[in-house]
């Protein structure tokens, strides 16, 4: 069974409304990436899978915990992480939903290279069969969500050349791809070619 969905990390969630505005960028390509099955829904284990953020000057803007089934998403279904502690397992997010169980992961990358302004997290199995260790790759013995993974982040940017490359195959995350740039459609493209070179 797919270990998916499920935030590990001690969440302090504020429900409040956003403070800052959802950008229309964002939502679209978060819905590509749905149409594309890149983000999307298993059925049979009944979770989620996938995430996307953006990086802003009041935090991390992500998508929220558990809406991988929604075909359109809405600002609402967005969360602001406006602080995290990796050595104590927290994140604190404010918003009308809870933050993506990956939001540790990205927090991560965006504070291994502050350049780093988009990432969008995948799951596709033919693609990630591909990619493992051909490019910097995650050690297998580590789970998602957890201050283990947020290190082994920090491992492949001190130890890889993962800024060149702007991708992580995640070893013990079956099926999980990170893909991260400056900007949102960077990203998309970046993923639409590694998906074109599958066919």
């Amino acid at each position: 069974m797919l270990d998916e969905g499920y935030i590990k990390f001690n969440c302090e969630w504020v429900n409040q409304p956003l403070a800052v505005k959802v950008p229309g960028e964002l939502m679209r390509c978060r819905d590509l990436m749905h149409e594309l099955k890149q983000i999307g829904y298993y059925d049979d284990i009944d979770v989620g899978y996938g995430n996307i953020s953006i990086k802003t000057d009041k935090g991390i803007l992500i998508s929220g915990t558990q809406t991988g089934h929604l075909t359109a998403i809405r600002p609402e279904n967005f969360t602001l992480v406006t602080d995290y502690n990796i050595a104590e397992n927290k994140v604190v997010c404010k918003g009308p939903v809870k933050a993506s169980s990956e939001s540790m992961t990205h927090a991560a990358v965006y504070e291994a290279d502050p350049s780093i302004k988009a990432i969008i997290h995948i799951h596709n199995l033919a693609l990630w069969q591909k990619l493992i260790n051909k490019v910097p790759t995650t050690n297998q013995e580590v789970p998602y969500g957890t201050p283990e993974m947020a290190n082994e982040i920090f491992r492949l940017f001190d130890e890889t050349a993962v800024r060149k490359e702007r991708v992580i195959a995640m070893a013990g995350h079956k099926e999980g791809i990170i893909f991260f740039g400056e900007h949102i459609n960077e990203v998309e493209r970046m993923i639409e070619k590694r998906l074109t070179g599958l066919s």
